[in-house]
């Protein structure tokens, strides 16, 4: 096999790969939210990580105020807002991991088929 036709076919397999993994994604995502729209499931989940944002933006207004340096309070207003940005991203993460974890079991599920699929093309049995 040359080397264009080996890239040509792994090209092609690569395609096939993402292609079944994103609608893999997406049956997966159709599955959890059973037919409704996504956007209610992330403003539920937006509003229950704003406890996590507060508790981050208040930890790090007070980590950004050693006792023994003069009181800034930009520098606590950067602190308090990287840590809200942070317990907002976390309590994003945990409020969703459900729907994530269906999202990944319907691409995995895709990309184990086509890999199946590809193997057994690349290795046909001959029952004969």
């Amino acid at each position: 096999m040359e080397f264009r036709e080996w890239a040509k076919a792994n090209a092609d397999y690569s395609r096939n790969l993402i292609t079944s993994g994103i609608e893999g994604a997406r049956s997966g995502q159709e599955t959890f939210l059973n037919g409704e729209s996504l956007s209610p499931f992330l403003g539920e989940s937006v509003r229950r990580a704003l406890k996590p944002a507060v508790l981050g933006a208040c930890l790090g207004v007070l980590g950004s105020h050693p006792g023994y340096r003069r009181k800034s309070i930009s520098r606590a207003l950067a602190y308090g807002l990287l840590g809200g940005a942070i317990g907002l991203g976390a309590g994003l993460v945990w409020e969703s991991r459900r729907l994530t974890a269906s999202a990944a079991g319907g691409a995995l599920m895709n990309i184990g088929r086509v890999r199946d699929e590809h193997w057994l093309t690349m290795h046909p049995i001959d029952y004969a």
